[in-house]
């Protein structure tokens, strides 16, 4: 079996460089500036890198010519897809001229139509990256709690520096953070019982995001919510990804309000965009009057995000993510009845999902760390082949731009792919977990 997906791994790559050369080539370039090519992890395939010359809709053309449906959305940041009103707003800021270092009134707009989407949010802070929301957020507990220690979950992705990632740990902020298994409540409970009085935080994301979207059950987060307050300890949820759940987001869909509220993505409709926020006399100890903590960025109000901020806010009304979570819900069955026949299973919640070469049932991380990462690449491979573009881990964002037809179209390729494989998926000796 060993040898027969090494081979079916083989011949897709072998596919995949012959249709790219200009990609080959490209890659190749770019290794000489960047080490392997990149400078954003992530987009990192073997043997190289998806590389894009264009985009209208949810269609993306390649350096090589092909046209692939963009089912990725930009790792969720990409919400809108491309729209003409981000667009208008982008050459209002050319018009107006940018870079003032001073502040401009879609930044107060901006800001206002957040903390009224979040009903846990009263004022809040801009960043130029959810990375550093979260670090921002978990600083400020830490300075307003007076404690160091930081719960946080296996599989956790709270950005660059704050990672939970096999081979995250080099590149991960020196905090004193408690690694606990997500959606397990008795390990919870237990490190609140042995030292709660000096825990400053818990910092969770409502749905595991790099993790797998494997989503947090109501219990769980209400037991956080419960013992954070009970000790002292400020509830942090990373909302970067899970804010599109609902216009309140995932506070919203699980009635727990947060202590910090962090954002990233697509608020930004596709510019750089982070923001953490909470109640006033937690924010408060940023005012200036007040002698507060100075928090620096000179990119943090930048005249382009601040606009488009403003109006992105406005298209993303309760009606329209309510549609969109509901085309997600109905094409995630659709994938777990098309994948049967390999024995692979969908997570997630809403327009965020991720495929796993495992049969589930998936709650926490360690649920997914063993799978073998040869099928991971080989349904990429297969898929983007077909014209569908989804990350290499499984991982798939809808977008507003995505129609039906593009649903109907990619259930169709996963559909092939599940027959194509079904043998040499039954030939897998157990559950690689």
């Amino acid at each position: 079996m060993t040898d027969l997906l090494d081979v079916a791994l083989s011949d897709a790559t072998r596919r995949y460089r012959e249709r790219n050369p200009t990609s080959a080539r490209l890659a190749s370039a770019a290794a000489e500036v960047m080490p392997g090519g990149n400078t954003r992890s992530v987009l990192h395939t073997e043997p190289f890198g998806v590389r894009i010359d264009g985009a209208e809709g949810a269609v993306l053309t390649t350096v090589d010519g092909d046209h692939v449906v963009d089912l990725l959305g930009d790792y969720s940041a990409g919400l809108l897809g491309r729209r003409s009103e981000v667009a208008e707003a982008v050459r209002g800021v050319l018009d107006r001229g940018w870079g003032y270092g001073a502040m401009s009134e879609p930044e107060t707009d901006f800001a206002h139509a957040i903390v009224e989407r979040f009903s846990s949010v009263d004022q809040l802070r801009f960043t130029n990256s959810g990375s550093e929301a979260d670090l921002m957020a978990v600083l400020t507990a830490r300075h307003v709690t007076g404690r160091d220690r930081v719960v946080v979950f296996e599989g956790a992705y709270h950005g660059g520096p704050m990672t939970f990632l096999p081979g995250s740990e080099p590149l991960r902020v020196p905090f004193d953070f408690i690694v606990l298994p997500y959606n397990d409540i008795a390990a919870v409970e237990a490190e609140f019982a042995r030292g709660g009085h000096e825990i400053a935080c818990v910092l969770v994301e409502p749905m595991l995001g790099a993790g797998g979207c494997i989503p947090a059950s109501a219990e769980f987060l209400s037991t956080l919510r419960s013992l954070t307050r009970t000790h002292g300890s400020l509830l942090v949820m990373d909302e970067v990804m899970t804010s599109r759940l609902a216009v309140g987001g995932a506070q919203q869909v699980h009635g727990v309000d947060a202590d910090l509220t962090v954002l990233g993505k697509y608020f930004g409709g596709g510019f750089s965009f982070g923001a953490f926020g909470g109640p006033r006399h937690v924010m408060e100890a940023f005012d200036p009057g007040r002698g507060g903590l100075t928090h620096g960025g000179t990119f943090n109000n930048n005249a382009f995000t601040m606009a488009v901020g403003a109006v992105v806010t406005g298209l993303l009304d309760a009606d329209t993510l309510a549609r969109l979570n509901e085309r997600g819900d109905r094409l995630r069955a659709q994938l777990n009845e098309a994948l049967a026949p390999v024995g692979f299973c969908v997570t997630g919640a809403g327009s965020l999902m991720t495929i796993h070469p495992v049969p589930g049932p998936i709650e926490q991380w360690s649920d997914v760390a063993g799978v073998d990462p040869r099928w991971r690449r080989l349904l990429f491979h297969d898929l983007l082949a077909r014209g569908y573009y989804i990350a290499e881990r499984g991982y798939l964002a809808l977008s507003l731009a995505v129609t039906e037809e593009h649903l109907t179209g990619f259930v169709a390729a996963v559909r092939a792919f599940a027959d194509e494989y079904a043998d040499l998926a039954a030939a897998r000796v157990a559950d690689v977990r």
